[in-house]
C-alpha cells in the first residue's frame, strides 16, 4: 500500500479523545465491544468488518466511525444491499489525533508475520501508532515509535480467549492504550 491510497481524518484539535479500536467483526459485533465503543468519543474499525450494519449498529459519542476495507471484505462475503457501501472503504487510513497520527492498514499485506511489526514501523515511520488487524490476536507492542497495535477479533470468529478491543486515550501531551478481553466465544 502506498501513502496515496490513505484518507485522512483530522480529529488533533480537540484536546483529548477517547478512541475505541476494533477489527475483524465478520459481520458479527459483540455486544460488551459495542458497549466500549458507546463510552469512546470514536471507533476506529482495522478491516474485516463484514457488512455494513456492523458499522452502523456502533455508536461512539461523537458518532465517527472510521473503517478502512479487510481481506474478507469483497462483494462475495457481504450481503448484496450492503455492497454499495463496501465500496466506500479505503484500504488503509491515516487519524490525527490530539498529540499524533494513527496509521489504520489491515495487516494481510505485511507478512511474513514474524515481520509485520518492523515493516510496518518502516512503512509509518511518522505515525505515533500503526492499528492492524488480520490476525485476530490481540497485541500492544508500545516498545518502539510507532506502536504496533492489534486490537483481536470483536466479533465471534476466532477470538482466541474471547472479544477484545484496545482503547486508545490519546491528547497532546500522552497516550494511553487499554485493553479489553471479554470471557466467552463471543455474543451479538
Amino acid at each position: 500500500m502506498t501513502t496515496r491510497n490513505i484518507t485522512e481524518v483530522g480529529l488533533s484539535q480537540h484536546g483529548l479523545i477517547r478512541a475505541a479500536l476494533l477489527s475483524d467483526t465478520h459481520g458479527v459485533i459483540d455486544a460488551r465491544v459495542a458497549a466500549a465503543v458507546s463510552e469512546c468519543d470514536i471507533a476506529v474499525h482495522a478491516g474485516d468488518v463484514g457488512g455494513a450494519f456492523v458499522l452502523t449498529s456502533l455508536n461512539p459519542r461523537l458518532g465517527i466511525v472510521v473503517a478502512i476495507r479487510g481481506n474478507n471484505d469483497t462483494p462475495n462475503k457481504w450481503p448484496s444491499d450492503d455492497c454499495e457501501h463496501l465500496e466506500l472503504l479505503p484500504q488503509g487510513a491515516t487519524l490525527g489525533l490530539p498529540g499524533g497520527v494513527l496509521a489504520i492498514v489491515h495487516g494481510d499485506r505485511h507478512r511474513p508475520a514474524r515481520r509485520r511489526h518492523w515493516m510496518m514501523r518502516q512503512e509509518f515511520p511518522n505515525m505515533r501508532a500503526v492499528l492492524y488487524g488480520h490476525s485476530h490476536r490481540l497485541v500492544i507492542d508500545d516498545a518502539a515509535i510507532p506502536w504496533v497495535l492489534n486490537p483481536g477479533a470483536a466479533g465471534k470468529a476466532r477470538t482466541y480467549g474471547g472479544p477484545s478491543c484496545l482503547i486508545l486515550t490519546a491528547s497532546d501531551k500522552r497516550w494511553e492504550v487499554v485493553a479489553y478481553r471479554f470471557a466467552g466465544r463471543g455474543a451479538p
